[in-house]
């Protein structure tokens, strides 16, 4: 039998729980996908401890929304996808396990030079990143703040908004400003005096920023440095953002992603894939746990206790 990460209630990362399940079968327009490696997101565990509202639980419920691995078995109705190839996935619950029904529209097919650690990275935080730069018009000649530059989400805009043409400016802490060299971005230390530190980096202004981190010196910063208040976005703080006065891109933002912005985040993937493959972008991953240890890889990313990209292996 197939073997997944479940939990029946609301709580701390020790209810999360490894369980057998019945082998999923593909229906139509779906395949089988043997799970080689499953994104860790600060989403999973804001569900888990009900930070993030969900339903009530009724039956054991799954944990993961990204992966990669290969395709087993195909039902009717695919095409595109063979058995055997090597794809990602996108936004599709329950990646948390040994095997996953997969509608064929929630994959990419990925290259042998992009690992399924890679490929179980993406769809999450780069498909955030992406959607957020495009609905925030980013492009040739735009200044842009990334708060907390360091993390996933941020390392991915600072790589997209520079291959557009536009100067980024990070926060990050100094342990991390080589990193976001690197990437492109010229770093800055948050903390007291961050705008002011921000204006000597960037003395033509910025134009656009990202909130990453959701902090009130991330919000109060970016409202004093860009004018123009419909360019600053957050991913963080979603239920505050229009009382604050910027927009919002999930995050538990109350309105929902328009299909435009969810066309981008679908768009983001294969966009990636194809950059990584070139070696034009970098993923940083970090620890690769089993999956066995799920609530570990939990404890892990609630105590931002590890750089790069959490993946857990079956």
């Amino acid at each position: 039998m197939a073997r997944a990460i479940v939990y029946t209630e609301i709580g701390t990362p020790d209810v999360l729980q490894l369980v057998e399940i019945p082998d999923p079968v593909a229906g139509p327009g779906e395949a089988v996908v043997r799970i080689e490696a499953a994104g860790v997101n600060p989403l999973d565990a804001k569900l888990r401890r009900g930070a993030r509202p969900s339903p009530p639980i009724t039956e054991p419920r799954r944990v993961g929304f990204d992966g990669a691995g290969t395709i087993e078995s195909i039902g009717d109705d695919v095409t595109g996808f063979s058995v055997g190839d090597r794809v990602a996935i996108r936004e599709t619950v329950g990646t948390y396990a040994t095997h996953l029904a997969v509608p064929v529209q929630r994959l990419s097919l990925l290259p042998d030079a992009v690992t399924a650690a890679e490929g179980a990275s993406l769809s999450i935080p780069i498909g955030t990143a992406y959607q957020c730069l495009r609905s925030l018009g980013v492009g040739q000649g735009d200044t842009l703040l990334v708060h907390a530059g360091s993390g996933a989400v941020g390392q991915a805009a600072i790589q997209f908004a520079v291959s557009w043409g536009a100067t980024v400016i990070a926060t990050g802490s100094p342990s991390r400003h080589e990193q976001l060299r690197d990437l492109g971005a010229i770093p800055v230390a948050y903390g007291e005096g961050l705008a002011d530190r921000v204006r000597e980096a960037a003395p033509g202004g910025i134009t656009v920023a990202l909130d990453c981190i959701g902090t009130d010196e991330a919000i109060e910063v970016s409202k004093q440095l860009v004018a123009d208040h419909d360019r600053i976005a957050t991913i963080v703080r979603g239920p505050d953002a229009a009382e604050l006065g910027i927009r919002a891109f999930s995050g538990g933002a109350p309105q929902p992603l328009t299909a435009e912005e969810l066309a981008w985040r679908a768009e983001a993937v294969p966009v990636a894939i194809a950059l990584l493959a070139d070696g034009d972008f970098q993923i940083e991953l970090g620890p690769e746990l089993p999956l066995a240890e799920a609530s570990h890889a939990h404890e892990l990313i609630e105590a931002h206790a590890a750089r790069g990209k959490i993946v857990l292996v079956p």
